[in-house]
């Protein structure tokens, strides 16, 4: 069952479960989440493309947490607008990472793209590759492991896991980026949301508190 956080006139809010695709891709055609939202809502059916309807930012299937949908083109043309040049968006993360980043708190700006030799996996300072900025902080220590905080300026694909890893400590089941062999789940939660609302213009923020496997890792 879905669970839907807000809802009003122009977006709908969710608490997207790790593991569950956003909308269809090669081999994971069903079961996705655009897939639940039409049924539930028939009118997102024609609200942006016909593979993404309503879709205005991704989460990684393995990445549980908040995740925003327009319900209508205004909402849709603004809210693209606003997800792809970050004004006044505020994303924030939790990962449970191996080990310790380098400081307590700080800052990574680096470039990001797609490795030439393997499309599936992004990596820094490529060539081609585009600005990308996060911020961390370190909640906590616990077996070799570490809570972190993260907040990013810019949305490039994989960003936090391939920073993470950048920064010498990969985020925990990241089946790309961390050592092998996996166990268990990517432990990455999209936790709060804040940007300005299509219909108003003032700044809304939601959160979808963290499940326990990120709390207690």
């Amino acid at each position: 069952m879905l669970e839907i956080i807000h809802e009003d006139d122009d977006i709908i809010v969710v608490n997207k479960p790790a593991g569950r695709y956003v909308h269809p891709s090669p081999g994971h055609e069903r079961g996705t989440l655009t897939e639940e939202l039409v049924r539930l809502r028939p009118a997102l059916r024609t609200v942006g493309s016909v593979e993404r309807p309503g879709v205005v930012h991704r989460l990684d299937a393995g990445t549980s947490g908040i995740l925003v949908f327009a319900k209508n083109r205004r909402a849709y043309l603004k809210l693209r607008a606003c997800f792809e040049s970050h004004t006044r968006l505020r994303k924030t993360y939790l990962a449970v990472v191996q080990g310790r980043p380098p400081q307590p708190a700080g800052t990574l700006e680096t470039t990001i793209g797609r490795k030439p030799w393997d499309p599936r996996r992004m990596a820094c300072d490529v060539p081609d590759g585009k600005r990308a900025v996060t911020h961390w902080t370190v909640l906590g220590h616990h077996n070799g492991r570490s809570l972190v905080e993260f907040v990013i300026e810019t949305g490039r694909t994989h960003q936090i896991r391939v920073h993470a890893a950048h920064l010498g400590c990969p985020v925990v089941g990241d089946d790309l980026y961390g050592p092998k062999p996996v166990r268990g789940r990517l432990l990455l939660h999209a936790v709060e949301i804040s940007f300005p609302h299509p219909a108003t213009g003032k700044t809304v923020t939601f959160a979808a508190p963290p499940p326990p496997d990120i709390i207690y890792a």
